[in-house]
C-alpha cells in the first residue's frame, strides 16, 4: 500500500517542481561577507504596482491509498481508492478523484470493486452540510459544482436527484428531484418533481410535484410547494382535522397558525368551526428556561349550539376550561420554590366539549388546582408559604377555593439543648414549634364563578399553633412522650342569635368583630418494639420475623363550652338552645366537652428469611411476608355512654416478587344496634351477638405483569398512569395527530428487530379489582364490586393491540372501554382508537406521515361522540 501527501499550492505548482529538482542537484554556498547597508536618509520605497492575490486562499492536502500520479504534462494529479481531498471547509472522499491545476477543479466518482459493485461514491461535505452522489465535479475557486444521483438529507428530509447544480455556498439547483422522510434505499413514498431550489438551512422550493407511494404515481399533485429548513422551531399554519356529527354537522378542527416566539416561549392558536354555527377557540403555549423553570398553559372555549335554531331540541351552552402547570428548577434557588398545578372551568366542559378527549378527567368528576410560594430563611427555624387552591365538584358544580393561603412555620427548636453533643436527657430534648395559618375561603357554584357575588361570602380566619414535646426512656425498653398543644383562632366575624317573640323565630345576624377562641391540650404516650424470632432447622425457610410496635397515649382536653351562648327558642323560657358565635367560621368552634381519653395502636410486620435455589448462594433472602397489620381504638373515660370507639384495622401486603399488591381494611364496632339501627349502650356481644359487629369491610387489589422484554412499553404506561393519576387502568387518551406535545411530534424514535424463529411478542397487563363491604345500619350489602384492565401486546414488531375496560360485577355492566391498534409503517404511522359503547362512543383514525417536517401528509377521521347539551 502506497500512502502520500502533498501540500501544493496550485498557483506555483509547476514552478515549484522545476525548482525542486534544481535545489536537490545545486551545491550550498555560504556568503562568507557579510554586508549591510544602512539608508541614512531613511526613505521607504512604495509600490505602485499592487500584487495580485493567489488563485486559491488555502493549502490542498490530498492522500490516497493505491495511488496517487502527478500528471506535469497535464497538470493533474490523480488519486485512486479511498481518495482524500481537504480545502478550507471542503472534505472530498471518493474511490478516484481528479484534480486539474489549470482549471482549480476536482472530479469525483465510485469505483468498482472486485465484483464489479459500484462502491466508494463520492462524499462531499462543506462545513455542516454533507452529500453523497454518483459523481461530483468541483471548482475551488468559484465553489462552484455539478452533481450527478444526489443524495442528501436536509432537516430529516431526503433529497435524491438526478443532476444538480451548485451555484455557491447557498444556493442550489436540482432536476428530477424525489423527496422523501424514508430512510430505506427504495423509499416507502416520496414526492417527485422535475426542478427544485434549495437554499442550505434556509427553505426549499419545489415546482409541480406528484406523491408516488411504492413507486405508484398518486392523483394528487401539488402546483407548487414552499417547505422551511431552518433549525430549531419555525412559525407556521397547522392543518385542521374534519369530520361530522349527527348534532353539529360538519367540522374542522384544531387548524390554527404556530408562532416560535423565541427560543423559550412558543404559542399555538388553533381553533373548531361546525357548519351550525358552533365554535371553538383554544390557545397552547410552553415555555423552558434551562436551569431555571418550564411549564405549559392552555385555554379552551367553546361555544356550541345543538340542533338547528327554531327546532324543539335546539339548546346552546359555553364552556371553558385553564390549564397550567409551571415547575421550577431544584438549582435555581435552593431556598424558594413557586409550582402551579391548574385545571379549573366550567363544571359540565369534559362532559360537553366536542374537542376534548382527555380519558381520566372525563371519568373523574373532580378539578383541583394549586399555585404556591415556598421561601425559607437561611439561618433562622422559619419559613414561610403562599397558595391558592381550587376544589371544584364536576356532578354538584360546587366550587371551594382558598385565595389566598399564608402559612408561617418554625421547625422544632430545642431551647435547652447543649451547644455541643447529643441531648442526653427529657429537658435538653424538649422541642417547641409554632405555625401561623391565615385563609380566606370562598364557596361558590359555576353560576357565581368568579363574580361579585362570589366575594360577597368569602370567609376568613387565622389559626395559630404552638406544640411541645420531649421523649425519654424508661424500664429501659419504652419511650415515653409527654406533649402538650395549644391552640389560638382569630375571626372578623362572629354570629348572634336572638328569639323574636312576635314571629316566634331565632334570628341569626352576622356582627363584623373580632372574636377569638383559645384551647390547650396535653398528653403522654408510652410505646416500645418487640421482636419475636421463630427459627426452622430444615427445608428453604429459615426463620420468620414478627415485629410488633404497640403504643398506648393518654389525651386530655379540657371543656370549652364557655365559649358557648345559649338563647331562648320558644315561647318557652327554659327552652333554651346553645350555640357557638364561631359556627361560622373556617376552623370550626370551640371543642365541647371534656376529653379523658386513651388510645391504643399495635402495627406489625412479618418477615422471613429463605435460602435461595441456587445452590453457590450463601446468605438468605428476606422476604416479606405482610407489609403492615395495624389495629387501632379508644377509650374516653368523660363520655357517658359508648367510650368504646370502633377497631380500625388495616392490612397490606405484596405477592409475587411485588406484582401483585394487596390492601384490607375493616371498622370492627363493639356495641350492637337496635332493629331501626341505632347504636346502643350495650357490647354486641352481650346482646346474643359476636365480640365485634363488621360494620364495613374493603379490599382492592392491584397486578401488573409485563413480558421481560417489555421494558419500553412498561416505562410508556407508568408515564401515562402518572400524567392521569390512575395507575394507567384507564387507557390513553385520544391525542390529535398534530398535538405538539405527542411523542411522535418530539421526535421520538425507536428501532425495533423482527426475529423469523424464537420470536417474542412483547405484552403487559394491568389489573385492579376492588370491593367493599358496608353494614352500619344491617345492610348486609356489597356497596361495590369492580374488576378493571389494561393491556396491550406485540404482535409484531411494528404491529401493536391495546384493550382497557372494566366490569361492574355489582350492576353488571361494562365500564368506560377503550380498544387500542397501532401500525408502524416505517416512515408512515397509522393509529386506530376506538371506544364502542357508552355515551363517550368515538373513534379516531389517522395515517401520516411520522417526520415533522412533513406532517401535513397525513389523513385522519374522528367521530365526535354525539352528546346532548343541557
Amino acid at each position: 500500500m502506497i500512502v502520500a501527501f502533498s501540500f501544493i499550492n496550485l498557483t506555483v505548482y509547476s514552478q515549484e517542481l522545476k525548482q525542486n529538482t534544481i535545489k536537490k542537484s545545486a551545491l550550498k554556498v555560504k556568503d562568507t561577507v557579510k554586508t549591510q547597508v544602512k539608508d541614512t536618509l531613511n526613505i521607504t520605497s512604495i509600490d505602485s504596482i499592487t500584487k495580485p492575490l493567489e488563485l486559491l486562499e488555502s493549502i490542498i492536502d490530498h492522500s490516497a491509498d493505491s495511488l496517487i500520479r502527478q500528471d506535469i504534462k497535464n497538470n493533474k494529479i490523480i488519486l485512486f481508492n479511498n481518495a482524500h481531498v481537504h480545502y478550507k471547509d471542503i472534505d472530498l472522499t471518493a474511490g478516484y478523484i481528479e484534480i486539474s491545476n489549470n482549471t482549480n477543479e476536482v472530479w469525483a466518482r465510485g469505483i468498482k470493486d472486485s465484483i464489479g459493485n459500484y462502491t466508494q461514491l463520492p462524499v462531499f461535505k462543506q462545513g455542516a452540510e454533507e452529500t453523497t452522489q454518483d459523481s461530483i465535479a468541483f471548482n475551488f475557486k468559484t465553489e462552484k459544482a455539478k452533481i450527478w444521483g444526489l443524495k442528501t438529507e436536509q432537516d430529516g428530509v431526503f433529497i435524491r436527484g438526478e443532476v444538480t447544480k451548485k451555484e455557491n455556498d447557498s444556493t442550489i439547483f436540482i432536476r428530477n428531484i424525489k423527496f422523501t422522510t424514508s430512510e430505506k434505499e427504495n423509499p416507502d413514498f416520496y414526492i417527485k418533481t422535475n426542478k427544485a431550489k434549495i437554499v442550505p438551512n434556509k427553505k426549499l422550493v419545489i415546482g409541480l410535484s406528484n406523491l408516488v407511494i411504492q413507486d405508484v404515481p398518486t392523483p394528487l399533485f401539488l402546483p407548487f410547494a414552499y417547505i422551511p429548513l431552518t433549525k430549531g422551531s419555525t412559525s407556521g399554519f397547522i392543518m385542521p382535522t374534519w369530520g361530522d356529527t349527527a348534532q353539529q354537522g360538519y367540522f374542522l378542527q384544531n387548524g390554527g397558525y404556530y408562532f416560535a416566539i423565541n427560543d423559550y416561549v412558543d404559542l399555538a392558536v388553533l381553533g373548531d368551526v361546525y357548519t351550525n354555527g358552533s365554535w371553538g377557540f383554544r390557545t397552547e403555549s410552553s415555555y423552558n428556561v434551562r436551569y431555571k423553570f418550564n411549564g405549559n398553559f392552555s385555554f379552551r372555549y367553546e361555544n356550541l349550539k345543538n340542533s338547528i335554531r327554531g327546532f324543539d331540541d335546539f339548546s346552546k351552552t359555553t364552556n371553558y376550561n385553564i390549564r397550567w402547570s409551571h415547575s421550577q428548577d431544584t438549582k435555581a434557588s435552593p431556598n424558594s420554590r413557586f409550582s402551579a398545578s391548574v385545571n379549573l372551568g366550567s363544571s359540565t366542559y369534559y362532559r360537553e366539549s366536542l374537542n376534548e378527549f382527555n380519558t381520566n378527567s372525563f371519568l373523574n368528576n373532580t378539578l383541583s388546582s394549586s399555585i404556591s410560594y415556598y421561601k425559607k430563611f437561611v439561618g433562622t427555624p422559619f419559613n414561610i408559604s403562599l397558595s391558592a387552591t381550587h376544589s371544584q365538584n364536576t356532578n354538584t358544580e360546587s366550587i371551594s377555593m382558598t385565595l389566598p393561603s399564608l402559612q408561617l412555620n418554625m421547625d422544632r427548636i430545642y431551647p435547652f439543648a447543649p451547644k455541643s453533643g447529643a441531648k442526653k436527657n427529657a429537658i435538653q430534648k424538649l422541642g417547641v414549634t409554632y405555625s401561623l395559618k391565615g385563609d380566606n375561603r370562598i364557596n361558590t357554584t359555576d353560576e357565581f364563578f368568579f363574580k361579585k357575588e362570589m366575594f360577597e361570602t368569602a370567609k376568613s380566619g387565622i389559626q395559630q399553633n404552638s406544640t411541645f414535646s420531649t421523649n425519654m426512656k424508661v424500664f429501659k425498653y419504652f419511650t415515653l412522650s409527654p406533649n402538650a398543644n395549644y391552640k389560638e383562632v382569630w375571626y372578623f366575624d362572629k354570629i348572634n342569635k336572638t328569639y323574636n317573640p312576635t314571629e316566634n323565630i331565632i334570628a341569626t345576624d352576622t356582627i363584623n368583630k373580632f372574636s377569638a377562641y383559645r384551647e390547650y391540650s396535653a398528653g403522654v404516650s408510652l410505646s416500645t418494639t418487640v421482636y419475636g424470632m421463630l427459627n426452622f432447622k430444615k427445608g428453604r425457610l429459615q426463620a420468620i420475623r414478627h415485629v410488633m410496635r404497640p403504643s398506648i397515649s393518654y389525651g386530655y382536653r379540657p371543656d370549652f363550652s364557655s365559649y358557648y351562648e345559649e338563647v331562648q327558642q320558644s315561647e318557652d323560657e327554659n327552652d333554651i338552645l346553645e350555640y357557638s358565635p364561631f359556627s361560622n367560621g373556617i376552623y370550626g368552634s370551640p371543642s365541647k366537652g371534656l376529653s379523658n381519653s386513651l388510645s391504643f395502636s399495635l402495627n406489625n410486620t412479618f418477615e422471613a428469611k429463605v435460602m435461595s435455589k441456587d445452590s453457590t448462594e450463601v446468605e438468605p433472602k428476606k422476604v416479606t411476608l405482610i407489609n403492615n397489620l395495624n389495629f387501632s381504638s379508644s377509650y374516653n373515660m368523660a363520655a357517658d355512654s359508648l367510650k368504646w370507639s370502633p377497631v380500625r384495622m388495616t392490612a397490606g401486603t405484596d405477592f409475587f416478587d411485588k406484582k401483585l399488591k394487596l390492601n384490607i381494611n375493616a371498622t370492627l364496632d363493639p356495641y350492637a344496634i337496635t332493629a331501626e339501627g341505632r347504636k346502643i349502650n350495650t357490647f354486641n356481644i352481650n346482646n346474643n351477638g359476636s365480640l365485634f359487629r363488621l360494620t364495613n369491610a374493603g379490599l382492592t387489589m392491584n397486578y401488573t405483569i409485563a413480558s421481560s422484554k417489555d421494558g419500553s412499553k412498561k416505562d410508556s404506561k407508568q408515564k401515562n398512569a402518572q400524567a392521569n393519576n390512575s395507575d394507567g387502568i384507564f387507557g390513553e387518551d385520544l391525542n390529535n395527530s398534530n398535538d405538539l406535545n405527542s411523542e411522535e411530534q418530539r421526535g421520538e424514535k425507536t428501532t425495533k428487530t423482527a426475529k423469523l424463529y424464537n420470536a417474542t411478542f412483547p405484552w403487559n397487563l394491568s389489573l385492579a379489582y376492588s370491593l367493599n363491604y358496608l353494614n352500619t345500619n344491617r345492610q348486609n350489602e356489597i356497596s361495590s364490586n369492580s374488576l378493571m384492565f389494561s393491556g396491550d401486546i406485540e404482535l409484531t414488531p411494528k404491529w401493536k393491540v391495546g384493550v382497557s375496560s372494566g366490569y361492574d360485577i355489582k350492576s353488571k355492566g361494562f365500564s368506560y372501554t377503550q380498544l387500542r391498534f397501532s401500525r408502524d409503517l416505517d416512515s408512515w404511522k397509522l393509529n386506530f382508537n376506538w371506544v364502542p359503547f357508552g355515551t363517550r362512543q368515538t373513534y379516531y383514525f389517522f395515517i401520516g406521515v411520522k417526520s415533522s417536517m412533513l406532517s401535513d401528509l397525513k389523513y385522519d377521521k374522528r367521530q365526535v361522540p354525539d352528546r346532548r347539551l343541557f
